[in-house]
Order: C-alpha cells, then sequence, then structure tokens
C-alpha cells in the first residue's frame, strides 16, 4: 500500500492542528473572550475620557480602534508557542516528517482565528461606540482583515524568538511594538484618509504587501527560531 504524498499530509496536520487547537480553546473560554473584552474596556475609557463628544471621538476613532486592536493581541501574544514548549509538543513538531514551517503556519492561523478574528466582527461595534461615520466602516473592516493577520504573523517570529525564556511578557512586547508600528500606521492611515475624503487604497495596498511578504518568509523565521531554542 502506498504512503500518502506529501499533499494529503500537510492538510491532514493542519486539520489536526486546527482541531486540537480550537479544542484547547473549548476547554478555556475565558481566556478567549479576553481579548473582546479588553478592547471594548479601552474603547470605553477613550470614550469616557474625552468626553462623550462625537466630533472629538471622530477625530480619533480609527486610532482607537487600532490600538486597542494591537494591544489586546498581545495579551495573548506569550501563549502562542509556550505552552506546546512546556509539554512537549514542539519537540515532536522537530520530529514530525511535516515541514516546522507549515506547523507554525497553522498554528498562526488558528491563534489568529481565535484571538484576532472576533476582533474583527465585534469592531463595528466598537466603531459605534467611537461615532466612526458608518460610511468609513468598509474601510476599517478592510484594514483589519488586512493588519490583524500581519501582526499575528510578526508577533510569532518574536514568540518564537522568547519561547525558551521565562517571564518573557515584558520583553516579548518590547520586541514586537516596533515591528507592529508600520501596521498601526497603515491600518488607521487608511480610515484616517477615507475621513479626508483621499483614496485609502495606497495604505491598504502597503498592508495586503506586507502580509503577503510575512506570510512566506514569517513561517520560516519563526520556524528557525524554535529550531535554535529547542537546540
Amino acid at each position: 500500500m502506498s504512503r500518502p504524498g506529501p499533499h494529503p499530509r500537510l492538510f491532514s496536520a493542519a486539520r489536526a492542528g486546527r482541531a486540537r487547537d480550537l479544542k484547547l480553546l473549548g476547554r478555556r473560554r475565558g481566556d478567549a473572550a479576553q481579548p473582546i473584552l479588553f478592547s471594548l474596556l479601552v474603547v470605553a475609557l477613550f470614550a469616557l475620557a474625552l468626553g462623550g463628544e462625537p466630533r472629538l471621538l471622530q477625530s480619533v476613532a480609527s486610532a482607537v480602534l487600532w490600538l486597542s486592536i494591537l494591544l489586546a493581541g498581545l495579551l495573548s501574544l506569550d501563549t502562542l508557542f509556550r505552552s506546546d514548549a512546556e509539554d512537549g509538543s514542539l519537540e515532536q513538531w522537530l520530529l514530525s516528517p511535516v515541514p516546522l514551517a507549515w506547523l507554525v503556519a497553522v498554528r498562526v492561523f488558528s491563534h489568529w482565528l481565535t484571538t484576532a478574528f472576533p476582533l474583527v466582527l465585534v469592531s463595528p461595534l466598537l466603531a459605534e461606540l467611537m461615532h466612526l461615520p458608518r460610511e468609513q466602516l468598509p474601510v476599517l473592516l478592510a484594514a483589519l482583515a488586512l493588519g490583524t493577520p500581519l501582526l499575528s504573523l510578526l508577533g510569532a517570529v518574536v514568540a518564537a524568538l522568547t519561547v525558551g525564556m521565562r517571564r518573557a511578557g515584558i520583553l516579548l512586547a518590547l520586541l514586537v511594538l516596533p515591528l507592529y508600528v508600520p501596521v498601526l500606521v497603515f491600518g488607521a492611515g487608511a480610515v484616517a484618509a477615507a475621513a479626508q475624503g483621499f483614496d485609502p487604497g495606497g495604505a491598504l495596498l502597503m498592508l495586503a504587501a506586507g502580509l503577503l511578504v510575512s506570510a512566506v518568509l514569517a513561517p520560516l523565521t519563526a520556524a528557525a527560531a524554535i529550531r535554535i531554542a529547542n537546540s
């Protein structure tokens, strides 16, 4: 009987990894809700601090929404690979016949699906709290759809570099924030450009280009970092 080819093996590994991540998430439902609650809290505090003035809130809405989602993503970034390192799963990844970069890509996708994607879904509610004009909402959603996977990919590289360190939360944040700044600038800038009547396509194209490059390079870089951490 012939052995399965490489492509069925990759897809079966992806399905198994995604099913495992979703099963673990089901056991920690409180952790899954933390990014949404954190973003809601940040937006509500900004709205209260600015006095609830609609015009003032509109002027900073895109920046506040992006900042809240970016900071919420940092909450779960440290656990991206740490639980696998603690239970020995990373060592099994290294011994697996499936390429390590593929397993990393699957984990990053599961992380985005369970942490960032829910934030994208609730972003219209957050936009209403900040009195963001509804005609700007499609631009915000497009920017988040391109930017949040990019944040997860960039964060995965830094998380892999610090996976062997204990209590690396602050160090992780210090290392990843400079990488997040361009995403924040282009993401918030796209909405700001639309608010001023300019074409937001340039900023969205920059996010798309960054996403394409990171989708190829980030899993490879993170895989190399994991090998170094486990050597």
